[in-house]
């Protein structure tokens, strides 16, 4: 695993296995703020067009037509430390997040079908993320020309949209049995640079280096089917399953490349093909009254990402997922209580660490080189809180809700090898750095989040 980890980046970015996890094996889960303030966890509730997220048999459980519409304001602080030092960066942001609707059609028919409801869903969210590491005074590069510098400080800058529009379709069944399927549409768009800044020790200028084939540009689209089924067992629970398969992506990709033999410093494009993991859902729900409801939902990842392979990019992305990437597992636990037409909410949610432990050589803080195992190494477990309230006006309602997500991981950067096989280092107009080893910085990433839905019923 150690051999096979160290490999894979020295000719790949850190940053393109954390986009393919972080970003396109993980669809949008923006929805309404009752949604949110629920963790996302609705699978055996449904009664909305926010089922779309989860389980498209909830779609059946409707009996009036609904619309909605929901406005986010995201904030995303990244806290980076490394060498005794730390930097903090907050993007905030502002967007249309949700959007939904709901047809619902009686059969006035003498059949045990009830309903069949019609729902369209979109999903948006920003993906922006900036992590600023600090330098290291002893961390110091000696170029061939006998000039040194030592390290100022290093950047991860990404900046895009990940959005999905759901339509599906509901049917009730004797008002026991709920089924669904639904066909979802994604949306996506990257930039991404990887930069690194040494500062010269003779006269203390700085040095800006980028990582070969960095800064990289994608423009993605994919598509993927959910089936989904809710059953009642008695007045007060109910159970939920769905399927979701994997999304199927086609991605045009473009990136800059550095001291290539015949072009030198040019501009390159490219097209992939990924194939992000097939998901299952199981749901559970206790509805102890009109007032009280309380749902789980547990999603398994059943496959591992897997790029078409058109060279030895793809291989080696699929060499390391194949060895190191654990299946997703999630579990969100969500409430709400209903006072006369004031709705109170709450939510929790657990997403576990998608890679197993690596092992890698890293830099020390007095400059050494050691070997370290890491279990939280590029991305990490993820926990999220969240509460929220609504009024309902009988025809409209309003809804309101707050969300706290952290984690934290071990953010590497630094390493590419220059060889003769391939160039995987950093560059600068005239020069160039070469690593055998990480630098490996400790990060903490808060998102505070808040929305607010209006919505219609008829």
């Amino acid at each position: 695993m150690s051999i096979s980890a160290a490999f894979f980046a020295q000719a790949q970015d850190v940053s393109v296995i954390r986009n393919t996890t972080d970003v396109y094996s993980n669809a949008p889960n923006i929805g309404s703020a009752k949604f949110n303030a629920m963790a996302g966890s609705n699978g055996a509730l449904g009664g909305d067009a926010n089922s779309l997220l989860t389980n498209p048999a909830g779609l059946g459980v409707a009996i009036s037509g609904e619309v909605s519409g929901t406005l986010s304001v995201t904030s995303n602080k990244n806290t980076s430390s490394y060498a005794g030092s730390s930097y903090g960066y907050t993007i905030n942001k502002g967007d249309l997040g949700n959007v939904g609707a709901v047809m619902t059609f009686q059969l006035m028919t003498e059949s045990a079908w009830k309903f069949i409801n019609i729902g369209v869903n979109y999903s948006n969210q920003s993906i922006d993320n900036y992590i600023e590491t600090p330098g290291n005074s002893n961390l110091i590069y000696d170029f061939p020309d006998a000039t040194s510098s030592s390290l100022g400080r290093h950047a991860y800058d990404r900046y895009g949209y990940m959005s999905k529009t759901s339509f599906g379709v509901g049917a009730n069944y004797n008002n026991n049995l709920y089924l669904g399927a639904g066909l979802n549409f994604f949306n996506s768009s990257i930039d991404q640079s990887d930069t690194a800044i040494f500062n010269s020790l003779s006269n203390g200028s700085s040095e800006y280096f980028s990582k070969q084939n960095t800064p990289f540009y994608e423009r993605g689209n994919g598509f993927s089917a959910s089936l989904g089924v809710i059953g009642k067992f008695g007045r007060n629970f109910r159970l939920g399953a769905a399927l979701e398969t994997p999304t199927f992506w086609n991605i045009d990709r473009s990136y800059s490349f550095y001291n290539d033999p015949i072009y030198g410093d040019d501009y390159a494009v490219e097209d992939r093909k990924l194939t992000s993991p097939m998901k299952a859902t199981l749901s559970a729900a206790f509805i102890a009254n009109k007032s009280f409801a309380l749902n789980v939902d547990y999603t398994l990842g059943l496959t591992k990402p897997k790029y078409k392979v058109y060279g030895d990019a793809e291989t080696e992305l699929n060499d390391f997922f194949k060895d190191n990437y654990k299946n997703l597992s999630e579990v969100k636990i969500g409430a709400e209580y209903r006072i006369k037409q004031f709705r109170l909410r709450g939510g929790y949610a657990y997403a576990s660490s998608p890679f197993d432990a690596l092992n890698v050589d890293r830099y020390t803080d007095n400059g050494g080189i050691t070997g370290q195992s890491y279990n939280n190494l590029i991305l990490n477990d993820r926990n999220a809180l969240s509460v929220g309230l609504g009024y309902d006006f009988r025809s409209f309602y309003i809804d309101a809700s707050y969300q706290n997500v952290t984690s934290k991981y071990s953010n590497p950067f630094l390493y590419g090898v220059v060889d003769n096989a391939y160039e995987a280092g950093y560059y600068s107009p005239s020069r160039l750095i070469s690593s055998d080893a990480y630098a490996v910085s400790d990060v903490k990433n808060v998102r505070n989040n808040f929305f607010i839905t209006f919505g219609w019923k008829f």
